[in-house]
């Protein structure tokens, strides 16, 4: 991939950030480091902790999750869960991928 088409990934998954984390913990409760590890995993990018952590910050702040301290192995690791809030808001982004739009984005991620 060269410098342009690299650059364009990143910003798409920027754009998809804060949508993406929702999606993570609408399935289950996970710390920022987990969520960092997914989010490469699932982007194919080596995403900074400093990419994703703003991103919780602002969600958090947000009111659409919630983080609470917990300690594990003797350290103190903090977790998120989605709110209410937060689950409203991915279903109306969901609502929105319904939309043509899933049909061109669909398409554009199908091309070799």
């Amino acid at each position: 991939m060269d410098e342009f088409e690299e650059e364009l990934v990143k910003t798409a998954i920027r754009g998809f950030g804060r949508t993406i984390i929702l999606w993570l913990l609408s399935r289950r409760t996970m710390s920022g480091y987990s969520i960092t590890k997914e989010m490469r995993r699932l982007t194919g990018l080596n995403l900074a902790a400093g990419v994703v952590y703003p991103l919780l910050y602002d969600l958090e702040a947000s009111g659409l999750i919630e983080g609470r301290w917990m300690e594990k192995g003797g350290r103190r690791i903090k977790f998120y869960a989605i709110t209410d809030a937060g689950r409203s808001l991915l279903s109306r982004v969901r609502g929105l991928l319904e939309m043509p739009v899933k049909e061109v984005l669909k398409d554009l991620i199908s091309q070799p």
